[in-house]
């Protein structure tokens, strides 16, 4: 009943899905970070299906679509496809990963750490936190375009638990920019041990799919983590919340163009 209950708390915390009773559930999606990627898998999964549902409807709709399209129709079911699939993982993790790319984008070129700090914090979108957050979105989409149809599947389940994997790393490795949602992560994540946990989770959900290429999503996973925080510390001082989100959309871009590229 326990591992149900935090289930449930690190589904509602990192979906919009309702699961968890109380306002606990924040708490103990700090103390069981270490089973982001496993929510992950379950994010990805549901893409998947997602994805799939999607096309096949298009499918069913291919004489309307050719009438309309011409030779163009299977490059429509893709386009479509893609755009719906990134705009369902959005929706369905309530933009608060996106939020941090603003977030981010919004204090990068300003010369002083107060300033870039409050206009992170401050609810507002500035050009470069438009730019910086349509742009990663836009490389994700890239990646569902391009990836091969039989890749699909497992390329969403693993490019989720990348993600999310990230977020781990950089939560125990960062020290915190402020007080806040970011610094209780970080409080309860500290060291190698939750690192290693959340490397077994997602090794166990990734090999089975790619075998001996799921170095490749690890490993994109550790350096991206260890750039992000090294950016956090620069422009805020130290790691917050935005960012880790914000490292969780990077990643997921990083590892659809990974698996489009047939890096992976």
């Amino acid at each position: 009943m326990r591992m149900l209950k935090v289930f449930k708390d690190l589904v509602a915390f990192l979906t919009i899905i309702p699961l968890a009773k109380d306002e606990s559930f924040v708490e103990t999606s700090a103390r069981y970070m270490f089973l982001f990627p496993l929510i992950g898998g379950f994010i990805g999964l549901l893409a998947a299906i997602y994805f799939q549902l999607c096309t096949s409807i298009l499918q069913l709709l291919t004489p309307i679509i050719r009438f309309l399209m011409g030779t163009l129709e299977n490059t429509f079911i893709r386009i479509f496809s893609a755009c719906a699939t990134i705009s369902f993982i959005l929706v369905l993790t309530g933009l608060q990963h996106f939020d941090g790319l603003v977030d981010l984008g919004n204090a990068l070129g300003l010369k002083n750490l107060e300033e870039r700090r409050r206009v992170a914090h401050a609810w507002i979108v500035t050009y470069k936190g438009a730019f910086l957050a349509l742009f990663i979105e836009f490389l994700a989409f890239i990646g569902i375009f391009l990836i091969n149809a039989v890749l699909m599947f497992k390329a969403l389940i693993c490019a989720e638990v990348s993600a999310k994997l990230s977020m781990v790393v950089l939560a125990c490795i960062g020290k915190p920019a402020r007080s806040g949602l970011g610094a209780l992560f970080m409080k309860y994540n500290r060291g190698v041990k939750p690192i290693i946990a959340a490397y077994v989770v997602a090794l166990l959900i990734i090999f089975p799919l790619f075998g001996f290429s799921s170095v490749m999503f690890l490993l994109v996973s550790f350096l991206a983590s260890f750039l992000l925080e090294k950016v956090s510390n620069k422009v805020f001082g130290g790691v917050s919340g935005d960012v880790i989100g914000a490292t969780n959309e990077i990643v997921r871009a990083i590892c659809l163009l990974m698996v489009a590229g047939g890096v992976a």
